[in-house]
């Protein structure tokens, strides 16, 4: 974990990138999301953006197999 609410919020970023990546899953408008540093008490928040039909039940399946462990 790093001090610098930025650089932590894009590491989340690029470990959740590559943890999808491994299941399959490419969340195309994943990336920090730049309005919370106009925020007077910011706080580092992740855009996990959209994605299509087929991604949205990729990433569905994943998250109950996972549940069921």
């Amino acid at each position: 974990m790093t001090t610098e609410p930025h650089t932590e919020a894009q590491a989340a970023c690029d470990e959740l990138a590559a943890a999808l990546k491994q299941v399959g899953i490419v969340l195309p408008s994943l990336g920090v999301d730049p309005i919370w540093l106009s925020d007077a008490w910011p706080r580092a928040l992740v855009e996990l953006g959209r994605c299509n039909l087929e991604t949205a039940h990729r990433l569905i399946a994943v998250l109950k197999r996972a549940a069921e462990r």
